[in-house]
């Protein structure tokens, strides 16, 4: 194997005009020029996929046939493979079902096991795609604010039981969580696991980002954190954040309860959904020791780019970086510069020309606050610090 350097992960990329959602919507949807901008926005990388991949999905494109495939034996076992090595998880084969990626998945689970007017509780501020797929499903987003606690969100499960009506039938985590970064302790995770049984909740844990965990940090799985919770327990997996491959659409749903798999089996026969062949060969090329590799070699870079990151916020009077303890998504609070979000926002994209998402669109709690992707090459974190210093430059 070799080792990959930090070189690999400085190449700058040029995306525009390669029909990137990140580069080339930027403009329309920010103001923000592809041309002079920087985007902060949209949660990919702007890192090539490492070479395991590029030579599987070259072989596939040398061979020049794109008929159907069936490729379920070693997509099964890498899937397996990677979960028992980097998360201490045993999965069996036919707990895995392949859908077109996690936004997908969260829309399956709702279609197969909720209905119309249902309440599907969140734990705010979170991913935004979460209420968007809830509300165009006819169920009920139920939010429940988190709390900061040591420079971290934390559940806040003291207040919560006063919140719901009996109406609700589903939670859904985001671990490690978006935005912000927490990691969630096994504590945590077996109080989610009293609190689900309590209300009678399924459990939907997405756990996309749970291999971008920083060093000193570990992430533990829901069922093995909380095994009593098996038969209520939905998890959502996908190598789209690991790898930069998120336009594959690549994903799974993975129930270990017998009952639970039957129900959400007849639910994706019924709709024939299926994954693509280019999605199955590269999850299965990078679920691998190469792969698992080159994540180490990339965590390692963005920890740099997560510090230099951080000390430029946090030396703008005013503004403060959650810091990360997982993921690429730096979550900062602008709340102690007494602006206004317009005010704080225009400065941000028209006066510093950078992308951002805004803290609003995740919900209760985020209002104050902005989420910034940091996973760029290092010249391009070092050119947005500067900018926010200079947007902000009348603070200091």
């Amino acid at each position: 194997m070799t080792t990959q350097s930090p070189s690999e992960f400085d190449e700058i990329i040029d995306r525009r005009n390669t029909h990137s959602s990140k580069w080339d919507r930027m403009e329309k949807v920010y103001g923000v020029p592809s041309d002079g901008g920087l985007p902060m926005w949209v949660a990919d990388t702007d890192f090539r996929a490492p070479q395991v991949v590029l030579d599987r999905l070259q072989a596939a494109i040398d061979h020049g046939v794109f008929g159907y495939v069936d490729n379920s034996d070693e997509f099964n076992a890498a899937i397996q493979w990677w979960m028992k090595n980097r998360h201490g998880w045993d999965v069996e084969a036919d707990w895995i079902f392949t859908t077109t990626g996690i936004v997908n998945a969260v829309g399956m689970c709702l279609d197969a096991f909720t209905a119309p007017g249902d309440g599907i509780v969140v734990f705010t501020p979170v991913y935004h795609a979460f209420a968007k797929v809830i509300n165009a499903a006819g169920r009920r987003v139920v939010e429940l604010p988190m709390i900061e606690e040591n420079g971290r969100h934390k559940m806040d499960f003291a207040s919560y039981d006063a919140l719901l009506d009996g109406s609700e039938k589903m939670v859904i985590l985001c671990s490690p969580h978006n935005p912000g970064g927490t990691v969630w302790t096994k504590e945590e995770l077996c109080q989610l696991g009293e609190f689900s049984k309590r209300h009678d909740l399924l459990l939907v844990s997405d756990e996309i980002h749970h291999d971008l965990v920083f060093p000193g940090e570990k992430h533990l799985p829901m069922p093995v954190a909380d095994p009593s919770i098996i038969d209520r327990l939905l998890m959502l997996t996908a190598p789209s954040k690991t790898f930069n491959v998120a336009g594959l659409h690549t994903g799974n749903v993975i129930i270990q309860d017998e009952a639970l798999r039957e129900t959400f089996a007849a639910r994706m026969r019924a709709i024939n959904l299926s994954g693509n062949s280019l999605g199955d060969f590269v999850l299965a090329s990078a679920y691998s020791p190469e792969g698992a590799e080159w994540v180490d070699a990339q965590m390692a870079y963005l920890d740099e780019n997560r510090k230099i990151f951080d000390a430029a916020v946090n030396s703008i009077p005013g503004l403060k970086s959650m810091p990360l303890q997982a993921t690429y998504l730096s979550w900062v609070d602008f709340s102690d510069t007494g602006m206004s979000a317009e005010e704080f926002y225009r400065r941000v994209e028209q006066d510093a020309k950078i992308a951002i998402n805004h803290g609003d669109t995740f919900g209760t709690g985020g209002e104050s606050c902005a989420r910034f992707n940091i996973g760029t090459q290092r010249a391009r974190i070092e050119d947005a610090c500067a900018r926010l210093k200079k947007a902000f430059a009348d603070l200091q």
